[in-house]
């Protein structure tokens, strides 16, 4: 084989080298995107059925909320069935929003990233299945903070998850 076919061939080879890696690359991009979007909403809100009825579930977090230093803003959760009712529409399951801040926390977080502000204040949900289980749905901080950084995951990520994990304690299976 001549020198011109040799160096022809290595360029040949070289290519397809490139070609494969970049080829892997790509789908290896796909897959990422497709396994986060996939997997994402489902690890976002965290759910769990209450070892309460929805009453009682309630009545726990109104008192567990202000023990640990946090404040249910209204003084009242929002009860979405009356709220609906309101507007003619009716909506059987029971479902209540129980907002809680902590203002030490929100100060921290508004100073650095006032854009946040959307997510605030925390929620939990507590509301009733089609078969009148129980359950409590909250947003996953420690998730959600990872993917902002900074003051966020320092106060959302460590603090307020922590103090939620706390508040939460015993009342969810």
């Amino acid at each position: 084989m001549s020198e011109k076919q040799n160096e022809v061939k290595s360029t040949r080879s070289h290519r397809n080298i490139w070609i494969s890696g970049l080829g892997g690359l790509a789908v290896g991009f796909v897959l990422c995107g497709v396994i986060v979007v996939t997997a994402m909403p489902s690890m976002m809100i965290v759910t769990a059925e209450s070892t309460l009825g929805f009453d009682e579930t309630v009545a726990a977090l109104e008192k567990r909320i202000p023990e640990h230093g946090w404040v249910i803003p209204g003084e009242k959760p929002i009860d979405m069935n009356k709220s609906m009712a309101k507007h003619g529409v009716t909506f059987e399951p029971r479902v209540k929003l129980v907002k809680l801040c902590k203002a030490e926390y929100a100060k921290s977080v508004l100073t650095t990233d006032r854009h946040v502000s959307t997510m605030m204040p925390c929620t939990f949900s507590v509301w009733e299945d089609d078969d009148g289980k129980v359950y409590l749905s909250k947003m996953n901080m420690g998730l959600m903070a990872k993917m902002f950084g900074g003051n966020i995951a320092k106060v959302m990520g460590e603090k307020v998850a922590q103090d939620e994990e706390e508040m939460l304690q015993g009342l969810l299976r």
